[in-house]
């Protein structure tokens, strides 16, 4: 129920009232929210396992089973190698699969989950005057539960198999935050023109998977002609996964270079997809 929220978490703006859009604005508020924020993603998450018999533990089996069955047909199959030794090879594409899994299942969720925000909180956009720029980061906070998961288990496998973490691993937030910048860009600018194009919900699933296989997660980037390089490295996720793989598995310190200028053009898209999200709230109402 929305009277459970903190009082603070709701505005008393008018719905038709101009919002700001700047970059403050976005920072101000996350923070100002941020209880409503966890709330809603607490009650989401237990939510959706709500009534099943394995509960949040589904959490735990869905990626291992994915990571399996990837396993198995890109390795077994197709006989995939990333340049290990051959009596260690499924183990290691495992894990090395697996880092790339976990970025791709960050970004595609919140992406496939945004044009429908809106039509899916109705009750938000109709009744009561609520922060409708937090859906999408209830979204994201779902994400990075089940990211959270999936990198521990990542991470476990991978003490078993090679016996030792690398220290780098510490850095990996570091290399997720532009991504979850760059996520949240594309989320509100999704959440804004879904209500308008009902299309693009259905666009977004084909969109994601073709991402899933035009960056480097099942095959090294190296197996390509540079060209090619250049052209996976068009998809936000390229990066991110490269540079995940170096922190959590091959203990190198991340492309602080390319990280900088990743982060500023993840700044620029958070704030463009947020400022189109302000600019366009105002014809919710009248449309859904």
């Amino acid at each position: 129920m929305v009277r459970a929220f903190p009082k603070r978490a709701l505005t008393s703006m008018n719905p038709h009232q101009e919002h700001p859009a700047t970059g403050r604005a976005l920072v101000l508020s996350l923070w100002r929210n941020r209880s409503l924020i966890n709330q809603l993603v607490r009650r989401e998450v237990i939510g959706r396992y709500r009534g099943s018999l394995l509960g949040v533990a589904w959490s735990f089996f869905n990626p291992i089973l994915m990571l399996l069955v990837y396993t198995f047909v890109f390795s077994v199959v197709f006989k995939t190698r990333w340049g290990v030794a051959e009596s260690a090879s499924h183990a290691s594409f495992a894990i090395i699969l697996f880092v790339g899994l976990i970025v791709h299942g960050l970004f595609a969720e919140v992406a496939n989950r945004a044009p429908l925000l809106i039509f899916t909180n109705v009750s938000y956009v109709k009744r009561v005057v609520f922060p409708l720029e937090v859906l999408p980061w209830v979204a994201m906070g779902s994400a990075l539960f089940h990211a959270a998961i999936s990198l521990t288990v990542l991470l476990l496998v991978q003490l078993v198999i090679m016996d030792q973490l690398p220290w780098t691993l510490i850095l990996f937030p570091v290399i997720l935050a532009p991504l979850i910048l760059t996520t949240m860009g594309f989320a509100w600018f999704l959440a804004a023109i879904g209500v308008y194009v009902r299309d693009i919900a259905q666009t977004m699933g084909i969109i994601t998977s073709v991402m899933l296989f035009m960056a480097p997660i099942f095959y090294p980037i190296t197996s390509l002609p540079h060209r090619m390089q250049l052209v996976l490295y068009l998809n936000p996720l390229t990066f991110i996964i490269e540079e995940g793989r170096n922190v959590l598995l091959f203990g190198r310190l991340p492309n602080w270079g390319g990280l900088i200028v990743y982060t500023a053009v993840s700044m620029v898209t958070a704030w463009a997809g947020f400022w189109w999200f302000q600019k366009t709230r105002k014809g919710f109402a009248d449309v859904v």
